[in-house]
């Protein structure tokens, strides 16, 4: 399975166009771009939690094992 090609792409964009219509496109686009920033916000929030976990090396107080 190769890449897509220029050929595939444009059909692509032409059954977006009739399925979204052309007022609706910019919408999609812009929602799908914010999407995708959250996206990387969220992971990069994630890994900052989760080094910082990493480097505590005291036990936390919220152990419920203990129950």
């Amino acid at each position: 399975m190769g890449s897509l090609g220029t050929s595939e792409l444009i059909i692509i964009l032409v059954i977006l166009l009739v399925v979204f219509g052309g007022s609706k496109l910019p919408q999609l686009a812009r929602s799908l771009g914010q999407a995708q920033s959250e996206l990387k916000k969220g992971l990069r929030d994630g890994a900052d939690d989760n080094s910082d976990a990493a480097d505590s090396d005291a036990p936390s107080d919220n152990d419920d094992s203990a129950s």
